[in-house]
């Protein structure tokens, strides 16, 4: 209901949130404040998205079951478990080992099979798998990564949050067309910063 009065209108999207229980996914010691509409700190400094940005990235990638997402920034894993109930396959990005091991924990627990956790650098997105459908990003760069441009199917369409820095970012949809690229600034947001490189450590 929080997210319907926040202008969320995608039953589907809605359902998949229904579905995913956020509290795996955050900190035990936040567990109270799981479906509080914040952002809540998750290890190796990252965050895990207040749930109306997990909502509203989702609903202007606007997916159905026959597509191919990439997600840049695993983090918890929760964004990802999301988008596994709305499409055929994701595969994520993460440059965190600890990160991603745990993610891949919690889908396994969750029973989630069409999602692939990697490690890698998100910059480079994952070239063994494109064009995608669909590409997001739950980091923030000050442009666009030409690798993920050039991964990106044409017609499809890239969510991402672009800025100098916390106070300056915009979440950005970016679609492919004939005609070229079209961005279209969605709604001002907080990101961690995305880095290049994976981490050097397990």
């Amino acid at each position: 209901m929080q997210l319907r009065r926040r202008g969320i209108r995608d039953a589907d999207v809605l359902r998949a949130i229904e579905r995913i229980p956020r509290e795996l996914f955050v900190d035990e010691a936040f567990s109270e404040h799981a479906y509080q509409d914040i952002a809540l700190p998750i290890e190796c400094g990252q965050t895990i998205s207040q749930p109306f940005v997990v909502a509203f990235m989702t609903e202007k990638l606007d997916l159905n079951p026959t597509q191919k997402v990439l997600e840049i920034g695993t983090g918890s894993g929760y964004q990802a478990a999301i988008l596994s109930q709305l499409c055929r396959r994701v595969y994520t990005v993460e440059r965190w080992r600890e990160l991603q091991k745990a993610a891949e924990a919690r889908l396994a627990e969750l029973k989630i099979t069409n999602v692939t956790t990697i490690i890698g650098d998100g910059w480079l997105g994952w070239p063994p798998q494109a064009p995608f459908d669909r590409i997001i990003v739950t980091a923030a760069a000050l442009d666009a990564p030409a690798a993920l441009l050039d991964q990106l199917k044409d017609g499809g369409r890239m969510i991402i949050p672009l800025g100098e820095n916390r106070d300056t970012q915009q979440l950005v949809q970016i679609d492919k067309t004939p005609e070229g690229l079209v961005e279209t600034p969605l709604l001002p947001v907080r990101f961690v910063p995305l880095v290049h490189g994976r981490v050097k450590r397990d």
